[in-house]
């Protein structure tokens, strides 16, 4: 996913927004500039100061093209490694005055993505054997999408959808007022229509609240609805929708959201649903703590 970020130019513009808003407003480092540090050189250390799962290690190399300096990165781990306390993450060596520039964007991106990808693990462990896997939302912070989606992944999570121009779901908010006899023949014409775009979208989602909204979208034609969403289902109507699908010709997977936790995802997991999304992954994330220290003192 990374590689491909990169390649459609998302990654750098988003690094260039960093590197403006760590400059503004002078459009250079005033303290290493009064520090006159010249071109003494250096090398500094990037290290884990909590456990947890690296991510973020990859965007190193182009937050230092962003930046325009002559800073050479030496990798020690990989994103989606387990880091222990004090492990070390990679080497940045060069000109000090550079290192320092780049040095605060660099560690909020690995603290913050890493803080997500060992959020996404924890997740990923605690329904480990039921078959059903962990999603992220576009529940994240505004700018920071590309990055947040991408440390689930390193996490072990699975990707939904990236952008309402990726994939379509059909959520309440898209058919008010619509009666569940209404809704088959509605989905029916959605469906179909969208799957006549190019590029094609990867999936065709629709969100239920209700039982009856759910026999609605079983009763479309097998093969237009690829995920039903069931949102905010109790543990027992998880059960009876899958057992619905069951007795259906549709077969859709099913997704489950709503207020998960770490302590409900096992016994939503074990309901038969597929797929669990966890806004929770991106938006209740807590950086882990990373820092950077001369090697050389």
């Amino acid at each position: 996913m990374y590689a491909s970020l990169r390649a459609s130019g998302l990654i750098g513009r988003l690094l260039e927004l960093a590197r403006d808003e760590d400059l503004h407003p002078a459009g250079r480092d005033v303290t290493a500039a009064a520090m006159a540090l010249g071109s003494s050189r250096g090398r500094y250390e990037i290290r884990f100061r909590r456990s947890g799962v690296a991510a973020g290690l990859a965007t190193v190399p182009d937050a230092i093209d962003a930046f325009g300096v002559g800073v050479t990165f030496e990798p020690a781990a990989a994103d989606g490694d387990a880091v222990e306390h004090g492990s070390l993450g990679g080497t940045l060596s060069g000109e000090r005055a550079d290192v320092v520039l780049i040095e605060r964007t660099v560690l909020n991106l690995i603290g913050r993505l890493s803080g997500i990808a060992t959020r996404t693990a924890a997740f990923g462990r605690a329904i480990e054997g039921t078959g059903a896997v962990v999603c992220d939302t576009r529940k994240t912070t505004p700018g920071l999408r590309a990055f947040e989606k991408y440390a689930v992944l390193c996490g072990g999570g699975t990707a939904h959808r990236f952008s309402l121009g990726d994939a379509v779901l059909i959520k309440d908010n898209h058919l008010p007022g619509l009666a569940p006899t209404e809704l088959t023949a509605r989905l029916t014409d959605a469906a179909t229509r969208a799957r006549s775009f190019q590029p094609r979208p990867r999936f065709v989602e629709v969100e239920v609240d209700t039982l009856d909204q759910l026999d609605a979208v079983l009763a479309v034609e097998p093969g237009l609805i690829d995920f039903v969403l069931l949102d905010n289902f109790s543990n027992a109507d998880l059960r009876a929708a899958c057992a619905r699908r069951e007795r259906s010709a549709s077969r859709p997977r099913f997704e489950a959201s709503g207020g998960v936790t770490l302590k409900t995802i096992r016994a939503i997991a074990e309901t038969g649903v597929e797929r669990i999304s966890v806004g929770g992954l991106t938006h209740q994330a807590v950086s882990l703590d990373v820092g950077l220290d001369a090697a050389d003192r």
